[in-house]
């Protein structure tokens, strides 16, 4: 039987469907940013277009050593459709413009036997753009590398199921060939994403954007769930991938290793100045063995 296959459907929209201009791209946002981090155990980047976090994602992506990495978990939102768990792809091949991405079945059946995941189906899966995002950076950074993925797509978990996924989720942190990617972006400001917090004692609103967003990669970078989740009780900052984010932290909790958490980017797609602008923040962190 042919193996089901998941189309690149963002391609040519959210970033370049052609081969060589997206591989040169990528390569050219790498070749900026100067690696100043090792034994790197997770990732948080962006997934807007390209053209608007291409360049901060690099930030990221520039820190893993690809000969380190056997398997990577790749975990990511839903936009499109609401879940209280976390779901399971279930193609076999996450086919991207630079190449194709194989699915660990192996592991992905030992997730669905805890009875914890959903299956999503290839319709839903292709209409997802936060995991296919990153897939393009992925095949880049890993060509040549054999290795293997594993993309969850993560619902909308309460903090007991942020808890629960990321005592599961923990022992795969322990082995050092597997690397963890969260997919984020940060504020999402203005009126058409219902978000309009602002505070004048903090300069302009783009400004007060980059503060409330400072204020959420510090809780972050204490690695404690608790200190995000009490950060977003109190400014219900728009972070499209605050789930994941959250999992990822509560896999930090569990785990038996040290780790420090350091963002290394951050940049916004326009600087609001008026109450009728918008704009959507983007951050890169890295995770490392302390």
């Amino acid at each position: 039987m042919p193996r089901a296959l998941r189309k690149p459907s963002h391609a040519g929209s959210w970033y370049d469907a052609e081969k060589d201009v997206l591989q040169e791209k990528i390569d050219e946002w790498l070749s900026t940013v100067k690696p100043v981090h090792s034994l790197v155990r997770a990732i948080i980047a962006p997934h807007a277009g390209y053209q608007y976090c291409g360049h901060v994602m690099a930030h990221a992506y520039r820190n893993i050593n690809p000969a380190q990495v056997g398997r990577i978990f790749l975990l990511g939102p839903s936009h499109h459709f609401y879940s209280k768990a976390c779901l399971l792809t279930s193609a076999s091949i996450f086919q991207t413009p630079l190449g194709p991405l194989e699915i660990d079945e192996e592991v992905c059946g030992a997730l669905r036997d805890t009875g914890q995941f959903e299956d999503v189906g290839i319709d839903d899966d292709e209409a997802e753009h936060s995991l296919e995002l990153h897939t393009p950076y992925i095949a880049r950074v890993m060509a040549g590398r054999a290795f293997k993925l594993v993309p969850i797509m993560v619902g909308a978990l309460s903090l007991e199921g942020e808890l629960q996924y990321g005592r599961l989720l923990a022992p795969y942190l322990e082995d050092p060939a597997n690397l963890f990617i969260i997919s984020s972006d940060f504020c999402h400001w203005g009126n058409r994403f219902r978000y309009t917090l602002y505070d004048p004692g903090q300069g302009p609103i783009w400004q007060y954007v980059q503060w409330l967003d400072e204020q959420g990669m510090k809780a972050i970078e204490t690695g404690k769930a608790s200190a995000f989740a009490e950060y977003l009780q109190q400014y219900k900052n728009t972070i499209c991938g605050r789930h994941p984010i959250a999992v990822l932290l509560n896999m930090l909790d569990a785990s038996n290793q040290e780790h420090v958490v350091k963002f290394t980017y951050y940049d916004q797609s326009s600087k609001c100045l008026l109450t009728s602008d918008s704009s959507v923040s983007y951050a890169s962190a890295v995770v490392t063995k302390a």
